[in-house]
């Protein structure tokens, strides 16, 4: 194929294109802390980000894959605070567990009880969301409220996620919501600062996704 450019691409096909940027990945991450479980999703979070100060800045709860893969495994499905999280997920693997992924955000009634409490459609949501999905993947990246509200009721006792992935990205509540989610003992996965978003929430929802299936692929490899 000719670009008519002076730069020519290592290659066009897509598994060398990822597979070399992993490579660069491994090479320039250098020494890190992480374990052999964590590493894969860090990987692709830095994958999605180009990243690698975001990527170093990934903090995980010790069960927090164990955790995560569990619940894909037992169809518990994703819930996601917004709809590009939903989209980047991919569903098709997801479906061969079982699970789907949801959002509530532009449900009509979400936005009405919103309105009518004056407060975000995203905290709204989340109360929805317990009640529909217990045990669940929550993907967050974009809303800190949503977050938060997550941390509220989990320590209520009204909320039992399987795993919370939360990466909201900005200015305002962000980096706090993070750093409250941090301070639970369940399952999670976060980030320090201000940085994260829907790109790297589903990196590590696929990555998990992925290893799921590397797990059913290593126990039917050994029964036959």
């Amino acid at each position: 194929m000719d670009f008519s450019t002076e730069f020519k691409p290592l290659t066009v096909q897509p598994t060398e294109i990822e597979g070399k940027s992993f490579e660069i990945i491994t090479e320039e991450i250098g020494e890190h802390s992480f374990t052999a479980e964590q590493y894969p999703v860090v990987q692709r979070i830095i994958h999605a980000s180009a990243d690698f100060e975001l990527g170093r800045s990934v903090q995980f709860h010790p069960d927090a894959v164990r955790a995560g893969v569990a619940a894909i495994r037992a169809g518990k499905g994703i819930v996601a605070d917004v709809q590009m999280i939903q989209a980047g997920i991919s569903k098709p693997k997801l479906k061969k567990f079982g699970g789907d992924v949801n959002v509530y955000i532009s449900d009509p009634d979400v936005i009405e009880e919103a309105k009518r409490l004056n407060t975000t459609r995203a905290i709204v949501s989340t109360r929805k969301a317990i009640k529909q999905a217990d045990g669940a993947v929550f993907a967050i990246g974009n809303a800190p409220t949503a977050l938060l509200e997550l941390i509220r009721l989990v320590k209520n006792g009204e909320a039992k996620p399987g795993l919370v992935i939360g990466m909201p990205v900005g200015f305002v509540s962000a980096q706090e919501s993070k750093e409250e989610l941090a301070k639970l003992d369940i399952p999670h996965i976060t980030n320090l600062g201000r940085k994260g978003g829907s790109p790297v929430t589903v990196a590590a929802v696929n990555a998990l996704i992925r290893i799921a299936e590397e797990q059913v692929a290593h126990e039917e490899k050994i029964s036959t």
